[in-house]
Formats: structure tokens, C-alpha cells, sequence
């Protein structure tokens, strides 16, 4: 398999189908003596600016925690529960449990719902 063009940036799906962002990021182990593993992929918008470029993701950083996000970190999703790499990513997760949605709910409760008739 070929991790980045098979992974990165493909749509992620809960174990109920439920579409919950891209894979941002790759999480890789090295140890002494010892083959590099994937141990994480992490979803985020943190990371995905981190790509772009290093003070992107500080400046990201330090507007969510003043605009009020919560979770500023990204999420990351243990290798072994990816079930299947397809065309989506699939994960052995519920997207509801994790703080993967945190800027969606974020944007839902502070700006949608302000919105008159949303």
C-alpha cells in the first residue's frame, strides 16, 4: 500500500457510515533496531495547515482558543482500528464519541444556529 496516495486526504467514515472529515495527517513510529510502523492518522484542521505551513497551524491555534473551539488538538484514530482503505478510509469508531466533529459543533451551536430560520 502506498500511504499517502492511499490514505492521506481521503474521506473518513465511522463504523456507522458517517462521514467525519479527511485524513489530515499520518502518524508515524520509529524505535531503535525496528521497522517504522503507522501508529496514528490524525484529523484536524491544526494538522492540515501544519502541512501548508508550520506558522499557519500556530496562527489556527491561537484563533480557535480565542473564538471559544475546545478542541484545538487534532484527533487522532489508532491505525489498528482502520478496518478498510478504499476509496474512503473506514474506522472502527464512532465519529460521536470523538472530538474529530469539534469544529463542526463549533460552527453548528455559534453560527448556524444564530442564523434566523436555520
Amino acid at each position: 500500500m502506498d500511504v499517502i496516495r492511499d490514505v492521506l486526504d481521503n474521506q473518513l467514515v465511522d463504523r456507522n457510515q458517517r462521514k467525519m472529515g479527511k485524513v489530515d495527517g499520518i502518524v508515524i513510529e520509529y524505535e531503535d533496531g525496528k521497522q517504522p510502523r503507522l501508529a496514528y492518522i490524525e484529523v484536524g484542521l491544526v494538522t492540515l495547515a501544519r502541512r501548508i505551513h508550520p506558522r499557519l497551524s500556530a496562527l489556527l491555534t491561537i484563533i480557535e482558543s480565542k473564538w471559544g473551539a475546545k478542541h484545538s488538538e487534532p484527533f487522532r484514530i489508532p491505525w489498528s482500528k482502520v478496518r478498510d482503505v478504499g476509496i474512503d478510509v473506514d474506522v472502527d469508531i464512532d465519529a460521536e464519541d470523538t472530538s474529530a466533529l469539534a469544529w463542526e459543533k463549533w460552527v453548528r451551536k455559534q453560527i448556524i444556529s444564530r442564523i434566523p430560520g436555520a
